[in-house]
């Protein structure tokens, strides 16, 4: 969660992926080998891998994994859960680094949750702060984790969730000591807003790794207890 105190000068977005340049090496392989391999040669694109809010829209129908909301701080991070179109709020961590990343790993397996949608930092004119550029890195770092199971991870934008997550706690009659779920609150907020707009403006996070591209293609395996077998 990042208050507007802590707003600053934009700076240019991290670059998360490149695109791939084949060697004298590459360009010498049997042509089989070639074919095999291009469509990880092809940067993987949000059209290809559309989030959850998006693939609803466009096929009711639509049966898929569920959605963690996750609202970045320096100090704190809130966790929120959609499953559906429904939204609660999971937990707080206080935990930083590689901790916190193992953690957010193990509440998505734990909730089978196949997306995160991270909250970006913006100004209140929409442009991106220093602050964003520490999410980005965290996300990015989060986005190779969550590539080894297939899972997607994305940016969107979180400027006034904050705000809005305090006049929902106040409206709902949240007692005191519940009030330490306000990052909680947060990432509810940021999802429900993920989910209003369809996943409009929301940003696939995509790591370099050609291996993990592949993986995120295949997506996460087949859960035969949620699906039924004529599916």
């Amino acid at each position: 969660m990042w208050t507007q105190q802590q707003l600053v000068q934009p700076v240019p977005p991290l670059k998360l992926f490149h695109s791939f340049q084949p060697s004298n090496h590459a360009k010498i392989q049997s042509l089989s080998k070639l074919n095999s391999t291009q469509n990880l040669k092809t940067p993987l694109t949000l059209e290809e891998l559309p989030p959850n809010a998006l693939r609803r829209k466009k096929d009711a129908e639509w049966r898929g994994g569920f959605s963690l909301g996750v609202d970045l701080g320096m100090a704190r991070t809130g966790i929120a859960l959609s499953k559906g179109f429904t939204f609660r709020p999971l937990t707080v961590l206080k935990l930083r680094g590689q901790k916190l990343e193992v953690r957010i790993m193990n509440i998505a397996e734990e909730e089978e949750a196949d997306e995160f949608i991270i909250g970006l930092p913006k100004s209140s004119d929409g442009e991106e702060t220093i602050q964003s550029n520490i999410v980005r890195s965290v996300a990015g770092r989060l986005a190779i984790r969550a590539a080894e199971r297939g899972w997607r991870v994305y940016l969107h934008d979180e400027y006034g969730t904050t705000n809005a997550a305090i006049d929902r706690m106040i409206n709902m009659g949240v007692n005191r000591s519940q009030q330490k779920k306000q990052d909680a609150y947060a990432a509810v907020m940021l999802l429900e807003r993920y989910f209003s707009t369809s996943g409009q403006k929301t940003e696939l996070v995509v790591p370099k790794n050609l291996e993990l591209q592949g993986k995120l293609r295949t997506g996460p395996p087949r859960d035969d207890d949620y699906f039924s077998d004529e599916d």
